[in-house]
């Protein structure tokens, strides 16, 4: 199909996916149990890094830690104490455990306390001019405290090649506007142009057979590939895609 046939498709499907009806089987639903700015980027974080495997297990395993966290995520990683920690640790998701959660917790504590918060450590900054060269440095802020070395791979790094599937996924929810009632658009210190697409299995697969993506690996490369071609459609918002690619490849199986 032409370039502007392919638009036109990928609009259409943008429009039936984009929707709060699929927020009961999405991840999604658990950030949007809260109205507080801070509780709704915390929650979000935490439920993005756990998002591979089965939906419905990285739902449960999601509802689990804001359980932890006496579902007011914001209050307890600002006021917890060292002992509070100590219910994480039967805690699991695949190779997330309950020891890297608890490194979670005090650094989310760092960010807010220290560095101005999640918004304010992925903004783009001085010599900082992509979202994937900020996804990097927020990588570095994020363990600048005293960890285990197994729980860095549970932070992607663009700068190494990585897609960062599950960071660009939240920033997602955060930057995009609320106009859907789907992303949130809570944060104002990136905008939507900047955003990459989320790329998986599903919107990758679906992306090559669209001819989006001629490389075969989900990778950072591919990623600029995708995100080029988007942005063709819709500079402004070219994200709005992932609901298009991931619809078409979880629910209509194209």
């Amino acid at each position: 199909m032409t370039q502007e046939e392919l638009k036109e498709f990928l609009d259409t499907k943008v429009e039936q996916y984009n929707r709060p009806d699929f927020l009961s089987t999405d991840p999604l639903r658990i950030p949007h149990r809260f109205t507080k700015k801070e509780d709704i980027e915390i929650s979000g974080f935490l439920t993005a890094t756990i998002a591979w495997g089965n939906r419905k297990s990285i739902i449960n395993n999601s509802e689990r830690m804001m359980e932890l966290m006496d579902n007011s995520p914001f209050d307890f990683i600002m006021n917890h104490q060292v002992a509070d920690l100590d219910k994480f640790k039967g805690f699991v998701h695949r190779t997330f455990n309950g020891e890297d959660l608890a490194y979670f917790i005090r650094s989310l504590n760092n960010i807010y306390t220290n560095r101005g918060g999640l918004e304010n450590t992925f903004a783009l900054k001085g010599d900082v001019t992509t979202l994937q060269m900020s996804i990097s440095r927020f990588k570095t802020t994020f363990f600048e405290l005293d960890h285990l070395p197994r729980t860095t791979k549970h932070v992607s790094d663009p700068q190494k090649g990585s897609a960062a599937k599950r960071i660009n996924m939240f920033l997602r929810w955060m930057v995009r506007n609320n106009s859907s009632g789907v992303d949130f658009g809570i944060w104002n210190k990136i905008k939507p142009s900047q955003l990459s697409c989320p790329l998986d299995v599903h919107t990758g697969n679906v992306a090559r057979k669209l001819g989006l993506i001629q490389r075969k690996q989900n990778d950072g490369r591919a990623l600029a590939e995708l995100d080029a071609n988007l942005r063709k459609m819709d500079p402004h918002d070219p994200v709005k895609y992932d609901f298009a690619l991931f619809g078409l490849g979880v629910f209509e199986n194209f």
